[in-house]
């Protein structure tokens, strides 16, 4: 009994179970015979609901969008860094020009080092107006102490000169027209000269010069035939044309000249001052009487040692005592510039 009751409830209990396991019948469908029910599942599942094809329909809106804006940024990013790689080469090039520049210069400066090195230094060309017969200032560097003076270094018609061989000529004669003037005397630094008014002239080779003014020298600046004198005078004139012509008197020992007298009586008491005295002097009283002469193209025997001079020295000497000889000797020992080379040049002599 008890083993029936048991096995009644369990039957019970598997009915319940496997009637709470059974579906509830189905609905029977309207559908054709053979038709599937996979159509509509399918439709199912490919028709989004409202809310999804909303969703989507945005997402598809905004898509170009996302994509067009990332598409400029991308754009933007791309302009600045082609902008800074273009900065950057432009510094660069700036960097490289510098330093090109910089390795150039430096390269011109060792170079004009080395030139320099290899150059000697300039010879500094001083200007003065200072000279004199010796030392520094001497006649060997007259052309040096002016670059007006070139002449006295450079030129080829250059005085005094050792007058030989003098062609023998009919010249014509000098003819002297001087006449008492007045004058005043300086002592210059290198000589005593003689300034004298207007009015005193020679003629000679057709053409007419006026005497400036006469000065000495100690010894005789010319020589004749080797033969120097003691002392001479130069007679300096010139004509309308600036052309200048000297008259060389050579001075020898014997009585006293007047003219000379005259001027020593009337020195000035100091170097580079000037006397006027109220009196006058005849330069005729110093002209030989013998009017023979040399003649040749030279310069002034002083700086500037201008050329083109024409000179005219007298053969018969002029006399002066010893004391007036003296006098001078004093004052300028030596005043005379070197015989200068002859370089070929023409003398002539009068018969």
């Amino acid at each position: 009994m008890r083993t029936l009751i048991a096995l009644m409830a369990c039957c019970f209990v598997s009915a319940t179970a496997y009637a709470s396991e059974t579906p509830a019948p189905a609905k029977i469908s309207t559908a054709p015979a053979g038709a599937s029910i996979r159509p509509s599942l399918q439709t199912k599942i490919n028709k989004p609901s409202a809310a999804a094809a909303s969703e989507s329909a945005a997402a598809s809106a905004s898509a170009p969008a996302s994509r067009a804006s990332a598409k400029s940024e991308r754009e933007r990013e791309e302009q600045a860094e082609a902008e800074l790689s273009a900065k950057i080469a432009a510094r660069l090039a700036i960097m490289r020009a510098n330093q090109a520049a910089r390795v150039a210069q430096q390269a011109k400066a060792k170079k004009a080092a080395a030139v320099a090195a290899a150059t000697p230094p300039p010879v500094v060309q001083f200007r003065s107006n200072h000279w004199s017969y010796e030392g520094e200032t001497g006649p060997a560097n007259w052309g040096r102490i002016n670059p007006d003076w070139a002449k006295c270094s450079m030129g080829n018609r250059q005085s005094p000169i050792d007058i030989r061989d003098g062609m023998k000529v009919e010249l014509e004669q000098i003819t002297f027209d001087y006449k008492p003037s007045s004058f005043n005397v300086t002592d210059n630094g290198h000589t005593v000269q003689v300034q004298l008014s207007g009015g005193n002239f020679i003629t000679v080779q057709n053409r007419m010069y006026e005497l400036i003014q006469f000065h000495f020298h100690r010894p005789s600046e010319e020589r004749i035939n080797g033969k120097g004198y003691e002392m001479v005078v130069h007679l300096v004139h010139k004509d309308g044309q600036g052309n200048l012509a000297v008259v060389a008197l050579m001075l020898e020992r014997g009585k006293p000249q007047n003219t000379i007298q005259t001027v020593w009586n009337n020195l000035p008491l100091e170097k580079l001052e000037t006397m006027a005295p109220s009196i006058v002097l005849d330069p005729m009283e110093m002209i030989p009487q013998r009017r023979d002469y040399f003649t040749y193209m030279g310069s002034l025997t002083t700086p500037p040692c201008s050329e083109g001079v024409l000179w005219l020295v007298m053969k018969e000497p002029v006399q002066a005592s010893p004391a007036q000889m003296a006098l001078f000797s004093r004052l300028y020992p030596m005043n005379s510039r070197p015989i200068q080379p002859g370089s070929g040049r023409m003398i002539k002599e009068s018969n």
